[in-house]
């Protein structure tokens, strides 16, 4: 069963919330509402769930009108299973009682119950249906909350932070499991997540908001290595910033001439990249690429990588001639107007996998891959 959201508005009071937004999910279909505190998407999955009377534009579930500004189907006969981020257990029910409690509709005692154990033996939970929520684990609580979600047979399934509150080996575990009982269940989801990781590794598609909008949509490859803006840049990782002044097509910096296409000469720009676009080779080798010297300044060992912080001498990469007729002091004209002061040293973070042999204060060759670097309007952060 799709789901649809058309022209969806809302606002409490003056403040806007929700503005234009549209969107459409498709059976078996994953979809994350990504985004900062405060952007709207805790409200707009409440707007589906019917837990908010819509204000403006539409609901549709298959294709039937849910929820409009004349109508507003009960939450209970929307046919949407509700993970909420507390769980929302009864504690003096047991996992199995827990489990029957949307039940109702099915008339038959003994269906209850049957439809009650294949949700929890979908979430492997069977061997616990006498016990009390109170005797369970995080996420043991967590799978018996998705396993009343479930049993209904619900047409969307809607997650709010569903794994905010496990610890982080934990929550790896969960939500791993978690994303193979939706997808096997072949339900519409749409999950609420402030986290960038759990949104690509849950994700079919990420809705990526910000202040009521949608800013980006598309898999989580496209929001990752295709970014519209630097807002979608910086919130998926760390990122270098260099900031520059486009000449021709181009921008001179340290690291070489980045290539700005779409701006006009004297535009201020932001050249963005991640830790991970950046290599590094030892100073005794002959890189097979072009390079620009830099220096070790410290190292911090992470899970499976290394994060080298690096210093870049300003004329690490020589800068365009200066046009005869201008002026020393004429904007943009050379790397000192680009980034402030020519003098300054460039800081940057590279991300290398495992360790990292080179020690401080080492001098490096250092590369930047140049189809990761993205170039924005300086106002765009």
């Amino acid at each position: 069963m799709s789901l649809i959201l058309d022209d969806i508005r809302h606002a409490y009071g003056p403040k806007i919330v929700l503005l234009n937004i549209n969107l459409e999910v498709q059976p078996g279909e994953v979809v994350c509402l990504l985004g900062p505190s405060g952007c709207g998407k805790t409200t707009l999955l409440r707007l589906i769930a019917g837990l908010e009377e819509l204000q403006h534009g539409r609901i549709l579930i298959d294709d039937h009108v849910i929820a409009d500004q004349h109508r507003q189907m009960l939450p209970e006969r929307r046919g949407t299973g509700f993970l909420f981020q507390d769980f929302a257990l009864f504690p003096h029910l047991t996992v199995l009682e827990n489990t029957l409690f949307g039940l109702t509709a099915v008339a038959s005692k003994d269906a209850r119950r049957q439809k009650a154990f294949q949700a929890l033996e979908q979430v492997n939970m069977q061997d616990f249906a006498a016990v009390y929520p109170h005797e369970l684990s995080g996420g043991q609580q967590q799978r018996v909350a998705l396993a009343r979600a479930l049993a209904p047979g619900p047409r969307i399934i809607l997650l709010d932070e569903p794994f905010s509150s496990l610890d982080a080996r934990l929550r790896v575990q969960i939500r791993d499991q978690t994303l193979h009982v939706l997808k096997s269940s072949g339900v519409a989801t749409v999950m609420v997540t402030h986290d960038p990781e759990e949104a690509m590794f849950m994700g079919d598609r990420i809705v990526l908001m910000h202040q009521g909008r949608i800013v980006q949509t598309g898999s989580p490859v496209e929001l990752y290595s295709k970014p519209v803006n630097a807002f979608v840049t910086t919130f998926f990782s760390d990122v270098n910033v260099i900031r520059g002044m486009v000449r021709g097509g181009q921008v001179a910096t340290p690291l070489g001439r980045i290539a700005s296409a779409g701006f006009q000469d004297g535009a201020e720009v932001e050249i963005m990249f991640r830790p991970e676009a950046v290599q590094i080779f030892r100073a005794d080798a002959t890189p097979p690429i072009s390079t620009v010297p830099g220096e070790v300044l410290a190292t911090r060992l992470l899970p499976g990588a290394t994060l080298v912080h690096l210093r870049i001498a300003p004329h690490a990469s020589k800068p365009p001639a200066v046009p005869p007729e201008a002026p020393n002091n004429a904007p943009g004209n050379a790397l000192g107007n680009a980034f402030g002061n020519a003098r300054e040293d460039i800081h940057l973070h590279a991300r290398v996998p495992c360790l990292f042999p080179m020690p401080e204060g080492a001098h490096v060759h250092v590369h930047v891959l140049m189809d990761q670097v993205y170039v924005f309007p300086a106002e765009s952060s």
